[in-house]
């Protein structure tokens, strides 16, 4: 029973919404509604604000790293099941949040946040790349599928130097449901209509 509670627990994490609650509650605004329509933080970036889009990055972000966390919990002390994988059942609250009809979403910032948890130096490694990718090419789109493909990568590098490989197989799960979720983008991006952020 305890396994079932806090796989339960995780995806209940993953499903706040942090971008809507954000915006109805503060700013009167359902972010679904506008920009990209997108319930995440690029979107609320590009709707809300600089101030908005950072906070909605940090409690996504906090999703993630939470549920990693679970297990630190007295409650859940006993539990069978791998913190990775409390991680991505987080991440997939975030991309079907039962609080917002099962439609969320791009999982970046939750993703981050279950690297954070689990193995912050690869997490910073992450955000640098993140950052510098960001500052070349103006696209958070492009930005986040570059990361999907390199955070992977650096997780098998550090499995070759005697790292987990469980963290690699994790983190390229959730690269490619990063990628997956950024096709729509990948079609812009190849047309030259894909937007470019204006607050960098």
């Amino acid at each position: 029973m305890e396994n079932y509670v806090i796989i339960l627990a995780a995806y209940l994490l993953g499903s706040i919404p942090s971008a809507l609650w954000i915006g109805k509650l503060f700013y009167g605004t359902d972010v679904r509604q506008h920009g990209s329509g997108n319930m995440g933080a690029t979107n609320t970036f590009r709707v809300l604000g600089k101030k908005a889009g950072i906070v909605v990055t940090l409690l996504d972000i906090f999703k993630g790293t939470a549920a990693v966390l679970l297990p630190l919990l007295p409650f859940f002390h006993d539990t069978a099941i791998h913190p990775l994988i409390l991680g991505v059942v987080a991440v997939l609250g975030h991309i079907f949040p039962i609080f917002a009809g099962l439609r969320g979403g791009k999982a970046v910032a939750t993703s981050g946040g279950v690297l954070l948890g689990f193995n912050w130096p690869i997490f910073l490694l992450v955000v640098i790349t993140f950052l510098i990718a960001l500052k070349l090419t103006k696209m958070v789109s492009l930005t986040s599928i570059i990361v999907s493909i390199l955070g992977p990568l650096y997780c098998l590098i550090y499995y070759f130097m005697g790292g987990d490989l469980y963290l690699f197989l994790v983190v390229a799960l959730m690269g490619f449901f990063i990628f997956y979720r950024h096709r729509d983008n990948i079609s812009r991006i190849k047309n030259g209509t894909e937007p470019k952020v204006k607050w960098l």
